[in-house]
């Protein structure tokens, strides 16, 4: 419960730094890519001063109970954001994503499984595929220089749900990723 409450503490104090800021938008729209559990090609804009919208295409990794899953998704994330110190930007918000999970198993499949073999490797290796969908959390930091460059470092703490068959596997999901985008 402790931690709960430390946690719940650092996200308030960090909302309301945010909320105390009254900069404009440190530019209108920008594209690069993102880096660490995702590995995507990263959209941001602007459209009003302090909310902004982040979209990433592209895949992210996760170990699940022991195996790794990877997924190919679209994740759209809304933020509030606002200058803190010069070029220092914070941001919090939420958002989602939806995709195509694959997971590869060292082992031989139950009957009636939804199964893919891979004819390349042993015969005993399988691979999993499933649709996947999930909700979190997307708070950080954002540093923009005076050329038309962006860096961006964010923690996405989240909820996600992967439909095997006729069951739903529900995780917890996080993020860790490091963003270097183009602006205009």
């Amino acid at each position: 419960m402790k931690r709960v409450n430390t946690i719940f503490l650092f996200f308030a104090f960090f909302f309301g730094i945010t909320l105390q800021t009254n900069a404009q938008a440190p530019y209108k729209h920008s594209i690069g890519a993102t880096l660490g559990t995702t590995q995507a090609v990263s959209y941001k804009t602007f459209p009003t001063q302090h909310f902004a919208i982040q979209l990433d295409l592209g895949t992210k990794y996760c170990y699940v109970y022991g195996t790794h899953t990877w997924s190919f998704e679209l994740a759209p994330n809304f933020m509030y954001e606002g200058r803190l110190y010069k070029g220092l930007y914070g941001f919090v918000g939420g958002g989602g994503s939806i995709g195509y999970n694959w997971q590869p198993f060292p082992w031989l499949p139950r009957e009636g499984q939804n199964v893919h073999w891979d004819p390349t490797t042993t015969p005993y290796l399988v691979s999993y595929h499933n649709g996947k969908a999930g909700l979190n959390g997307f708070f950080g930091l954002e540093y923009k220089f005076d050329i038309p460059l962006t860096l961006q470092f964010d923690f996405r703490p989240g909820y996600r749900c992967v439909f095997i068959r006729y069951v739903a596997s529900h995780i917890f999901d996080w993020g860790l990723n490091f963003g270097v985008r183009y602006t205009f």
